[in-house]
């Protein structure tokens, strides 16, 4: 079977999860991919240690921002002249912006928030989740090619060494896809590890009493190495910013380590980080519906366990 990964690129770096999703490709048949933008040999050159077998791209400044219709364009050019069996998305606001305006100029059938993906006799497979994550489902396509869009964390990009063959190609950008143009473009001004990127993450929520009490997560994700995130409810609220959320409406990630402090852990919080390695739980309540797929729950006020914890892993990382 043959795959076509869009790879998401920033600042210069391919995207983990984009490198994920390009290694089950190549687990799973032949797996290609696509890069568009401009100055992009020596992140091609990358791709091909991740799996890609060849890396198709396109160099051209007009998609240079990141914007989706130009990005269709090519995608619609490429995917009709390479005979690919399927195109895989990582998600992200601009990936599911691109896929969906593929699917639409494709009239493609476009699965989403995939978190794995099977070739069953031949068929392709891709698992769902559904009901607040509590089932998983099986789905389909009944045309081709396919599309998929995978959840954020699905797959840890993995090393192969290999190297690719790069494929130039020209793609002819239509007028309407070039009618929008960006004005802006903010970056987030914050230090340490994104919580899709980190190792360690520690999130706080509405137990923390108020947004003062991001202070000593901070601190401790700070002594750890870590990211700091944080609950829808606090996010609503204004404590911390939107970015941070972890959960079903926002980010899905998969740390070594969750520190969740102050949080209950309704069912929309552990869908977006239930696959981390290990969860430790800070709660007074030890009713807490967290504690129930905790690996370890310490219940007590986190106000006094926060800065001792702190204290501890400092003195640590002194000896």
């Amino acid at each position: 079977m043959k795959f076509l990964v869009f790879l998401e690129h920033h600042e210069g770096r391919l995207q983990k999860d984009s490198l994920g999703v390009l290694g089950k490709a190549a687990s799973l048949g032949e797996a290609e991919a696509v890069l568009l933008g401009s100055e992009l040999e020596a992140l091609a050159a990358n791709a091909g240690r991740f799996g890609a077998q060849r890396v198709h791209v396109i160099d051209d400044v007009l998609l240079d921002k990141p914007l989706p219709q130009p990005r269709v364009d090519a995608l619609k050019t490429l995917v009709g002249e390479g005979g690919f069996d399927a195109v895989l998305f990582a998600a992200s606001v601009l990936s599911a912006d691109v896929a969906g305006g593929l699917a639409a100029r494709l009239d493609a059938g476009l699965n989403y928030d995939l978190t794995d993906l099977a070739v069953e006799d031949g068929k392709l497979i891709g698992t769902r989740p559904a009901l607040g994550d509590s089932v998983y489902a099986d789905v389909g396509w009944s045309s081709e090619p396919r599309l998929a869009l995978f959840r954020s964390g699905s797959f840890e990009p993995s090393e192969t060494g290999g190297s690719a063959e790069v494929v130039k190609f020209e793609s002819r950008l239509q007028d309407f896809s070039l009618a929008a143009t960006m004005v802006e473009q903010a970056h987030e001004e914050s230090e340490g590890p994104s919580i899709e990127d980190a190792d360690v993450i520690v999130a706080g929520g509405r137990g923390l009493g108020g947004p003062e009490g991001f202070e000593a997560v901070e601190e401790l994700a700070k002594a750890l190495g870590g990211a700091v995130a944080a609950t829808r409810a606090v996010v609503d609220a204004g404590w911390y910013p939107y970015a941070a959320q972890v959960g079903q409406t926002g980010k899905t990630v998969s740390p070594k380590l969750y520190v969740a402090v102050g949080i209950s852990g309704a069912i929309q919080h552990k869908v977006g980080m239930q696959s981390s390695g290990l969860i430790v739980a800070i709660n007074k309540d030890p009713n807490a519906p967290i504690f129930e797929y905790a690996d370890l729950g310490v219940v007590g006020d986190l106000n006094e366990i926060l800065p001792k914890l702190t204290e501890l892993v400092r003195a640590r990382k002194a000896a």
